[in-house]
């Protein structure tokens, strides 16, 4: 199981205390987003009233409300909500690299993931939508039960590989999906999935983990750099010269997620693990809307 840090403990501190500590803090994180009756609801087919809009062209007469039409010089067409249920697939991403942290004083990687991961399961069961882990046998729901689920699998989701990869797996119709890692391995199998899904009219997001260290590259002097298991490492003696070259492959990895996402109709985006939580799940909630 993945600790939490301080600051994460004392966040989840006044809720229920039967709740998972990830799930506590998930539900608090969710609790500050408005989402809002309609939520991710779209028009199509449905029992209730949405909205007006004024007839175009290929409208049927059997749609046109007459009674709204009366009182304007256009004809309207009474549309109703879409409220089929939906399934988004997620993975959070907990390999080696994933549970790194620079400072005891924020979360791993991995944790910034997890939070996400179920704060935007929260949400999503709020509108009535269904959620499931790539990969798990259970099949996907939208109980409260299904959220307690979702928290125990990614408490004690450990992978031991260096790097994460999300595998390619059927995915169910109507569904979305979310995937959260670092990025810094092998790309191979994300494309694999992008292109399975791609090939289903399957959309999601993508969201880049990155430790602030990661980002900044604040090395000088003497430094040695250790893959996560220690099976690569590399000793300098003027790691700021490096910085320029780091940064210029870490705009590459990130141009080729971005490319991927956007080629796949994806929404990519990147987040700092010490970086309040709070614009990135509204960015994910966003980017699942947009995908409707």
């Amino acid at each position: 199981m993945i600790s939490t840090s301080a600051p994460i403990r004392e966040r989840a501190e006044g809720l229920a205390s039967a709740l998972p500590g990830l799930l506590a803090a998930a539900n608090q994180l969710a609790a500050s987003v408005q989402t809002g009756e309609h939520g991710r609801r779209r028009s199509g087919v449905g029992d209730e009233f949405w909205q007006y809009r004024q007839a175009v062209a290929g409208d049927s007469l059997r749609d046109i409300d007459w009674r709204r039409s009366a009182r304007s010089d256009v004809h309207f067409i009474r549309q109703k909500e879409w409220q089929a249920m939906q399934t988004v697939t997620l993975w959070a991403d907990t390999s080696q690299s994933m549970r790194f942290s620079s400072s005891p004083q924020h979360a791993t990687k991995a944790f910034r993931a997890q939070l996400l991961t179920l704060a935007i399961a929260v949400l999503l069961h709020r509108g009535g939508e269904k959620t499931a882990l790539l990969g798990d046998p259970t099949p996907a729901s939208a109980s409260r039960g299904a959220l307690t689920h979702l928290a125990q699998e990614l408490e004690k989701m450990a992978d031991d590989v260096e790097f994460g990869a999300p595998m390619r797996s059927t995915l169910p119709k109507n569904t979305q999906v979310v995937l959260i890692s670092d990025f810094l391995g092998d790309t191979k199998a994300l494309r694999e999935l992008l292109n399975s899904a791609q090939g289903q009219g399957v959309r999601g997001a993508i969201v880049q983990v990155l430790d602030p260290q990661e980002i900044a590259f604040p090395f000088e002097g003497r430094n040695v750099f250790e893959s996560p298991t220690g099976a690569i490492r590399h000793e300098t003696l003027k790691a700021r010269g490096l910085k320029a070259r780091y940064h210029d492959r870490l705009a590459e990895r990130q141009a080729v997620l971005r490319d991927l996402a956007r080629s796949s109709g994806w929404q990519f985006t990147v987040n700092q693990s010490d970086s309040a939580p709070l614009p990135a799940l509204l960015w994910l909630y966003s980017a699942l809307s947009v995908g409707r």
